[in-house]
């Protein structure tokens, strides 16, 4: 099965974002994040748009996970909500997480502007 290519798109900006080395590229996280970014983490913690750039440029550029049951909800023209699960590589002891991203076209460019993660409990993730 075909994948529209909006859901192509944000899914490789979603890549982008989490496997990207932003030390390296700092660009990357005014093309990605829009200025008023929000997060609310796996634990239910609010995170501001330094806090997460701070983990991002933390994070292991190296580390790759998969997105599973990947899909885009369009709610206007210039906007969409990314809905999947996120499996840690198998060497992780942690099952994963259930992910949503708001993302916005602003000035001809998809940024995200919230995120949140949901920890997978069950065995279930559709």
């Amino acid at each position: 099965m075909a994948i529209h290519p909006l859901t192509e798109q944000i899914q490789r900006l979603e890549l982008r974002l989490l496997q990207s080395d932003l030390n390296a590229h700092p660009e990357l996280i005014d093309e990605l994040l829009a200025q008023n970014f929000e997060e609310i983490d796996n634990q239910g913690q609010p995170h501001t748009r330094a806090d997460v750039v701070g983990w991002l440029q933390r994070k292991d550029p190296q580390q790759h996970w998969a997105f599973e049951h990947f899909r885009v909800n369009v709610l206007a023209d210039d906007c969409v909500l990314a809905i999947y699960a996120l499996q840690k590589p198998p060497q992780s002891s942690t099952p994963g997480s259930i992910r949503t991203s708001l993302w916005q076209r602003q000035d001809n460019q998809w940024k995200m502007v919230f995120h949140q993660a949901t920890k997978i409990t069950g065995t279930s993730v559709s």
